[in-house]
């Protein structure tokens, strides 16, 4: 416990830091800016750039770098030594207050959705002042956001930050209009993002083509052992499991960042790491950060870590619960219905926001998730159905039911947990039950958005739900501040809001074939596709919201529908060539060698025994001449939808692109799929060019 306590955040320049290396009247300006929002001066960046680089060369950092979130979803950075050159050939170590504020790195070498072309290469980063700096890799690295030089957001930070801006300058509005609230002056966000991820050997990794180049196994017969047995979930973690945990742990709390959660999850393999909450920007570069450690430490141990939301095929695939709430500068959680959630207005206020924001802009919850590889999960009895629902609990609905209905809650009693074994303590009940079904589920005192891809960054989503919840509080406060009997006027805004958007609430089973068609009939969006759902994001009401906020342009939106869409397509094609290749030079050689070997071993049968009996070998070699027709066909099919997909490519319409990849590469590669991974079950092992999946999942041992 003491090491744990000494050396978390030690590699961080968190508050406890600042305060013993800056000036009091440094600190007292930086914290005005960290907490209030208040613009930084440049004389204050001087003096804690000095102070920053004097604590990162103590602790042996020889480099700096603006660590920053470009559209590629991933991390980027550009290091600079702290070193100036003096008379005599020796130099000083030194980092200016500019140096800290502001970079220049290359800004058309990154996806810009044409808002920079290859001659148009200069972009700035900024300092995040309210996310810690940090050393990583004897690196000191400043969070940054990153813009064009015309000013257009290339990155996921910017907006984020704009969004929390958003949402508590409404947030305070609305506030403001209830007792008890005049020493609110801002409020924030806070997310807690758990994190699912498979852990495998790299011996068999290193042997699969496919997870080399597209982080999924695109070949694979399902093995005699899955998940079935239900055995791996919250099951004993495997000593070599245990170690790579207990240094990731290591390192995150080393980077201040609050890992607390971990376990097996249900898939063989699988398992997942949750954080405590923090504020959504912070939490989102933690969240990339973690995602970076867990691929380092898990190299270190002899394995890799895999991120993608569908490695393998028939278990489950790996999301990222995005835990969010919404909390004062005073310590108030928003999200929180107290003893007696019936009679709390400014609660169930918040709450019809959210229900109002939600209904109002499913398109754009289901969007902030859309990705190639979330497309496999969605839907299947692994993670919520693409269709934008909301959950709330017996409690809550009966308590927004009777409100519609004019009757008086009857409040129910807490009812004491009946196990049958008096020797168990005794404890509260809740009073509804959880909800896994759904993707946007209220759990207690937050919602948790279940949709998000293991993989993907968390800030989109963020970003998305801040700003429809900020323009629902918007429209609450101008109603209210007009407002000549309050109370009257607030109770008409609840009960409105609860008529007109109760067709998002579902208590039921998200899994159910039921629910598609009663979603059908409520009016809700099924938008099964990556493809399908960004065809909305220019929705005019959805670029409105945006720019109301100036969360994104029109121009920001434009680039990210392109980014988007090519990224897609992208995807989709490197899936199908790395498929084409492995076809080709292996499985296909593999297949022919196969049936060659039966035919010489019929051949020798009836050469040495004109009565053996040649039957089993007869019949597979029909089977796998059957099946290297199938593949051989499948295999050309395959290569003209890729050679029709890049000449329509090559036409400049994003989205006709990904729809066609949608719609017929990815069926041709389904159908490929169908007939390798049936010869695989009949082809022996020792001939198989790849790893079995029993070989990849049961690969820890």
């Amino acid at each position: 416990m003491d090491e744990v306590t000494k050396i978390f955040g030690e590699n961080v320049f968190n508050e406890t830091v600042m305060k013993e290396k800056l000036p009091k009247e440094t600190y007292r300006q930086l914290m005005k800016t960290i907490r209030g929002g208040e613009k930084l001066d440049a004389s204050v960046a001087a003096v804690v750039a000095n102070a920053m680089k004097d604590w990162a060369v103590e602790k042996g950092a020889t480099h700096y770098t603006h660590w920053f979130q470009p559209l590629t979803g991933i991390t980027a950075e550009k290091h600079d030594s702290f070193i100036s050159p003096l008379d005599g050939g020796k130099v000083i170590m030194e980092f200016s207050g500019k140096e800290l504020v502001q970079g220049e790195p290359d800004a058309s070498s990154f996806p810009s959705g044409g808002i920079r072309a290859t001659f148009e290469a200069r972009g700035y980063t900024a300092w995040d002042p309210t996310s810690y700096a940090f050393i990583k890799d004897g690196t000191l690295c400043i969070p940054t956001a990153f813009c064009s030089y015309t000013g257009e957001a290339l990155d996921k930070k910017t907006p984020l930050l704009r969004s929390m801006q958003a949402i508590s300058k409404q947030a305070v509005r609305v506030l403001k209009l209830f007792e008890g609230n005049e020493a609110v002056s801002s409020v924030k966000t806070t997310v807690g993002p758990e994190q699912e991820y498979f852990l495998i050997d790299k011996s068999v990794y290193d042997k699969r083509e496919d997870l080399i180049y597209t982080g999924r196994t695109l070949f694979g017969a399902k093995a005699p052992k899955g998940q079935e047995l239900e055995d791996h979930y919250f099951g004993m973690i495997k000593p070599r499991v245990q170690e790579f945990m207990k240094d990731l742990n290591r390192e995150l709390w080393k980077l201040g960042i609050l890992a607390k959660t971990e376990h097996n999850e249900v898939a063989p393999a699988q398992h997942e790491l949750a954080p405590i909450f923090s504020t959504t920007n912070i939490a989102c570069d933690h969240n990339q950060i973690t995602m970076e450690m867990m691929r380092k430490v898990a190299a270190r141990h002899g394995m890799v870590c895999l991120l993608h939301e569908k490695p393998f095929a028939g278990v489950n695939g790996s999301g990222k619960h995005n835990n969010w709430s919404i909390s004062t500068d005073t310590g108030k959680n928003l999200l929180d219905p107290g003893a007696t959630p019936e009679s709390n207005a400014q609660f169930l206020l918040f709450l019809c926001a959210i229900i109002k924001g939600v209904d109002e802009y499913q398109d754009l919850l289901r969007i902030s998730v859309a990705s190639a590889g979330n497309d496999h999960r969605l839907g299947a009895n692994e993670a919520p159905p693409a269709i934008i629902s909301i959950f709330l609990g017996d409690e809550l609905s009966e308590i927004l039911e009777c409100l519609e209905q004019g009757k008086p809650y009857g409040k129910h009693e807490k009812e004491k947990m009946q196990i049958g074994v008096t020797v168990l303590p005794e404890f509260n009940k809740d009073t509804t039950d959880r909800n896994r079904t759904s993707p946007f589920a209220f759990t207690g005192n937050k919602f948790e958005f279940r949709m998000l891809g293991s993989s993907e960054s968390i800030a989109c989503a963020n970003v998305f739900l801040n700003t429809v919840v900020a323009e629902e509080l918007s429209k609450f406060a101008d109603i209210l501040e007009k407002s000549k009997d309050f109370k009257s006027d607030l109770h008409e805004l609840i009960l409105k809001t609860i008529k007109e958007h109760k067709r998002i609430i579902f208590n039921g089973n998200g899994y159910d074939e039921s629910w598609v068609q009663e979603a059908e009939r409520r009016g809700l969006y099924n938008l099964k596709s990556t493809p399908e759902a960004l065809s909305h994001i220019l929705d005019a009401k959805n670029v409105s919201v945006f720019e109301k906020f100036g969360v994104y342009s029109k121009v920001e939106l434009e680039s990210r529908f392109e980014i988007h869409n090519e990224n897609y397509s992208k995807i989709i094609n490197i899936e199908a060539e790395t498929m084409l290749e492995m076809v080709k030079k292996n499985i296909l050689p593999t297949a022919s060698k196969y049936a060659n070997k039966l035919a010489e071993t019929i051949s020798l049968k009836k050469a040495v025994c004109s009565e053996c009996d040649a039957s089993y070998e007869s019949s597979m070699l029909k089977k796998v001449s059957s099946l290297t027709s199938c593949i051989y066909s499948k295999t050309g099919k395959l290569e003209q939808e890729v050679l029709d997909a890049k000449n329509l490519a090559g036409l400049g319409d994003s989205s006709k692109t990904a729809f066609f990849y949608r719609e017929h590469v990815f069926a041709a590669m389904n159908e490929l799929r169908l007939c390798v991974d049936e010869l695989e079950t009949i082809t022996p092992k020792e001939m198989w060019p790849f790893p079995s999946y029993g070989d990849i999942l049961f690969s820890i041992r």
